[in-house]
């Protein structure tokens, strides 16, 4: 015998009727549609405002006085803009930020180009397309522990596997190939890094704008006779160029938060050549203790993320327009 899913749904809306208390019942009845909605997303909403909305507007205050986390007791005084002007003028933080745009703008250009490069050449269907397809998300797969602790390995000049291989490339001895300890080659260490597990990401979100093109622009440009080149230059890239956009946007944000995978492999040095902006921030706050201070450097990061990602935004819908 078999029971058909909307009895079973009545069924078990008759049950909740009858255990329901008739007070409650009756205000439900008397409650609109769009009451019973907000009812509903209610508790969805209060916990991304305890999440996300009180920790902002409590750095937010936290930002304009001189409040230490290591004195809880301490009495708090305002210090008006003191903080934001303390930071904007600290030569430090200015390093800092000239180091995570530069890993920011390497990090991207580089998977963006490989990303779509391997997108493109995974579309084209070939065999086994599928198996490799596979084997390039697995770098992505792994967590950043792991990704920092297998690459730190690799980068050991005596026994790791990439100085092993530059060095039968160029003939250098291994035990001069610093990736992490060479004040000029630890950055490209890091964007080398990051590099490597995401640029699968890049790929994933080109693949489904280039699957998204429908096959009949193709034909069409085959019947006027245009060539392959012509054919990826002014079908291919405009077509695909919104999803371009919107990877791009993605790793931006979150490079531009890059932190664990420096940490892991670096820790900010040699030095301070690697140290970005998440970490400064992370030393202000929980090693000088500076807390006001880090809470302002915090919201100028987060006001300059905002106003850079919402420009990019609108440019990006300008061109979904097109």
């Amino acid at each position: 015998m078999t029971i058909s899913h909307s009895s079973i749904v009545e069924k078990a809306a008759d049950a909740t009727a009858r255990v329901t208390p008739v007070s409650v019942a009756r205000r439900v009845r008397g409650l609109s549609d769009r009451a019973i909605a907000w009812l509903f997303i209610a508790p969805a909403i209060t916990l991304l405002l305890a999440i996300n909305i009180f920790p902002l507007l409590w750095a937010l205050y936290l930002s304009f006085t001189n409040y230490r986390a290591n004195r809880p007791n301490a009495p708090v005084q305002g210090v008006g803009l003191g903080n934001y002007e303390r930071v904007l003028n600290d030569p430090d933080i200015w390093q800092a930020m000239q180091t995570t745009a530069h890993f920011v703008f390497w990090t991207i250009l580089l998977q963006t180009v490989i990303g779509f490069t391997l997108a493109y050449l995974i579309d084209r269907k070939f065999r086994g397309h599928a198996f490799w397809t596979t084997i390039i998300l697995i770098p992505m797969m792994l967590s950043p522990a792991v990704v920092g602790n297998f690459w730190r390995f690799l980068y050991e000049p005596q026994i790791g596997l990439f100085a092993y291989a530059v060095s039968l490339v160029s003939g250098i001895p291994t035990s001069d190939i610093q990736m992490l300890g060479n004040v000029s080659l630890a950055p490209w260490a890091i964007i080398i890094v990051d590099t490597w597990m995401w640029t699968p990401y890049v790929m994933l979100i080109c693949l489904a704008g280039l699957r998204s093109i429908p096959d009949y622009i193709y034909e069409a440009a085959e019947v006027d006779r245009a060539s392959p080149g012509r054919q990826f230059w002014s079908i291919t890239v405009p077509m695909a160029l919104p999803f371009i956009m919107l990877a791009v946007l993605f790793r931006g944000i979150e490079n531009f938060k890059m932190f664990d995978m420096v940490t892991l492999l670096t820790g900010g040095g040699p030095g301070s050549v690697t140290e970005v902006a998440s970490i400064t921030l992370k030393r202000a706050a929980f090693e000088s203790w500076a807390t006001g201070r880090a809470s302002a450097f915090a919201i100028i990061l987060f006001v300059a993320v905002f106003g850079l990602a919402n420009i990019y935004v609108k440019a990006l819908n300008k061109v979904k327009q097109r």
